[in-house]
């Protein structure tokens, strides 16, 4: 069973997202202040942190500062202020996902399950399923399926996939695509991850491979 520490002020909140969580099958404990959090982590271990970025005593991000300093332990960052610059600097902290307030508590719970499907590394089985980059060709497969990616395409992909769960910014995959530096606007990367989810629908209609993460970027989910 895995456990879950619920770090929310807004104790109604925290206690709807524990009735899920426990609903779902996950152990749960909760807390309401970033300090409490921290003596709370100095005793013990989760798998997992839903983590609230305003909070009384210690903030956010500075406990995710702080827990980064020892551990790897995955972090949902959960939050009412949507400045990019927030959400960029939670990423370097090592946040692994963000969840924009108001959401629904299934949606939490969603994405709790596919970040600890990502980092208890379990063993997934041998199938089709899994894109596969022909990087020489420009070309993706997808079981006996396959489909031409232009070369900008197959960058971002490239990028993406190394890294399933992690969220770029628009800032950060120009650089990928573009080592030129050349002048474009952001908005150019919008257009090629359009292009680039189109064909790979092509391979999957059912299935979202790359998710825009609102404010803050894209992400590729196997």
């Amino acid at each position: 069973m895995s456990h879950i520490l619920i770090v929310e002020d807004e104790q109604k909140l925290a206690q709807v997202l524990e009735q899920y969580l426990i609903r779902e099958g996950y152990a749960v404990q909760c807390c309401y202040r970033g300090d409490s959090a921290l003596d709370w982590l100095a005793r013990n271990s989760t798998d997992l942190i839903l983590l609230d970025l305003m909070l009384p005593g210690v903030d956010g991000l500075s406990l995710c500062r702080e827990l980064r300093k020892t551990r790897t332990t995955p972090v949902i960052m959960t939050t009412a202020r949507v400045e990019e610059i927030d959400r960029l600097l939670g990423l370097e902290l090592g946040a692994d996902d963000y969840i924009c307030k108001p959401y629904s508590p299934r949606e939490v719970v969603a994405r709790v399950r596919a970040v600890l499907r990502r980092t208890q590394s379990l063993p997934e089985p041998e199938n089709s399923e899994a894109l596969r980059l022909e990087p020489d060709s420009n070309r993706v497969h997808l079981a006996d399926a396959s489909v031409e990616l232009t070369a900008i395409e197959m960058r971002l992909l490239d990028t993406l996939i190394q890294r399933p769960g992690r969220i770029y910014s628009r800032d950060q995959l120009m650089d990928v695509v573009y080592p030129d530096q050349r002048v474009v606007s952001d908005r150019t990367i919008d257009s090629h991850i359009k292009n680039l989810r189109k064909k790979l629908q092509q391979l999957a209609p059912q299935q979202e491979f790359v998710r825009s993460v609102y404010g803050a970027g894209y992400k590729y989910e196997g």
